[in-house]
């Protein structure tokens, strides 16, 4: 019951996203605001834990989300052939881009010093 809770909040903030997106003309796709307003939205436990739920069973089940990729490549065997090389390089090197990025703020965030309370306050 916690995991479809959960979808529910995940699947009521991409149509938020896809509302907003719309409403404002914004460049980018709803899913992706949806995720931004996600963010400030885990700080609350009664959202945060159906959510984490719902990723709790998504990844168990992750390996059945490749099954579409899977028969798209198939029925398009002849797109993969014909620019294989291509699809090739746009995927590693996509690849390690998000790999330095992600290295290069875990390295920021982690570079921060944490903040400290007071013990006189």
């Amino acid at each position: 019951m916690m995991a479809l809770r959960g979808l529910a909040f995940l699947l009521m903030l991409q149509a938020a996203g896809e509302s907003l997106t719309r409403l404002f003309g914004l460049p980018f796709p709803g899913p992706v605001v949806g995720l931004v307003l996600l963010l400030p939205a885990l700080h609350w436990a009664w959202v945060r834990e159906p959510v984490a739920a719902m990723a709790e069973l998504l990844l168990a089940h992750l390996s059945l989300l490749f099954v579409p990729v899977g028969v798209g490549v198939v029925i398009h065997l002849q797109l993969v052939s014909q620019y294989g090389l291509q699809l090739l390089v746009v995927i590693v090197l996509s690849t390690w881009i998000g790999l330095a990025v992600t290295a290069l703020v875990l390295q920021a965030l982690l570079r921060k010093p944490a903040l400290q309370k007071d013990p006189h306050d």
